[in-house]
């Protein structure tokens, strides 16, 4: 089995009512994560709010991170900049305190040609010398990487090892298996959404990046490992109650705030602080979160 695989968070970084990094209470999730079954953990993600962070944030809180989980999970750390040049030095940052892999987004901002995407992801990977994840989030990019585009990368790339592919459909990630796979059986593709973790498995993908890990770790990492020992009852039945979660994303947007509201919900004693230009939870939706919460039976 690849070192990847299954349920890997991408964990919320927590934050002081200050806007500090919050390194005791991120060392209690680090702790309770791994604990928790999951597989794997990707730090610097969409749900990191690393697109609010200064750069020396960012190298701060990767360091702490990879010091903290010290070799007890593998460890993804996200790299993404619309600089080639920052992305690679953020990649050979995290490799040199020890990160198993990276995760890059393609650059935003500006619109680039399927050339430049490309040469994006294959200077980045021949630089830092560690396996890619390449993260397809067209809903923030607004450009989707197609599948054959990623069969090139992954081809020609060999450090590249998989996607995470969140997109709000299933056949992008069955078109992605199916022409990645064919041309490389090791590409990884992980499904971006928490709700597409079933049907990834079915089409013969390698797991979830799920936002839900970080308060519902048991629902994911459940549904993965039901599946593995062909227990599709059990897994459908996780699954029929992980339906609930994803509503919690369209409350507030961006759903940094109503992630940590969730944890505080599922009794993790976290501040809710979130980075501006995010905002702390509206009072108001806190009712909301805790019916979503209700409905998956997670309280």
């Amino acid at each position: 089995m690849s070192l990847f695989h299954g349920v890997i968070p991408p964990v919320v970084t927590l934050f002081t009512d200050e806007g500090k990094f919050d390194r005791e209470g991120q060392g209690r999730l680090i702790d309770r994560l791994v604990d928790s079954g999951v597989h794997g953990l990707f730090f610097l993600g969409s749900a990191g709010e690393t697109a609010h962070m200064s750069a020396e944030m960012r190298l701060e809180i990767a360091e702490f991170c990879l010091d903290k989980v010290a070799g007890r999970l593998p460890t993804l750390i996200g790299i993404s900049w619309p600089s080639t040049r920052e992305t690679i030095r953020f990649g050979l940052h995290a490799k040199a305190h020890g990160a198993d892999g990276v995760v890059a987004i393609n650059p935003y901002y500006a619109a680039l040609s399927e050339a430049n995407i490309y040469r994006y992801f294959r200077d980045t990977a021949e630089a830092v010398e560690l396996p890619l994840m390449i993260y397809n989030f067209p809903g923030v990019t607004k450009q989707d990487l197609s599948p054959d585009l990623l069969k090139r990368l992954a081809v020609d790339c060999p450090v590249i090892a998989g996607l995470k592919d969140t997109v709000d459909t299933l056949s992008h990630i069955r078109r992605s298996i199916h022409v990645i796979k064919e041309a490389r059986p090791d590409f990884l593709v992980f499904a971006g959404y928490d709700e597409y973790l079933y049907g990834t498995l079915i089409m013969g993908g390698d797991g979830v990046v799920p936002a839900s890990a970080n308060f519902a770790p048991e629902l994911t990492v459940g549904i993965y490992e039901a599946y593995r020992k062909g227990d599709h009852a059990t897994a459908v039945a996780l699954q029929q109650r992980l339906v609930h979660i994803p509503n919690l994303y369209a409350i507030e947007n961006p759903f940094y705030a109503v992630v940590k509201e969730a944890m505080r919900l599922t009794g993790q004693d976290i501040s809710g602080a979130v980075l501006p230009p995010a905002a702390p939870i509206d009072p108001a939706n806190k009712p909301v979160v805790e019916a979503a919460l209700r409905r998956a039976g997670l309280l």
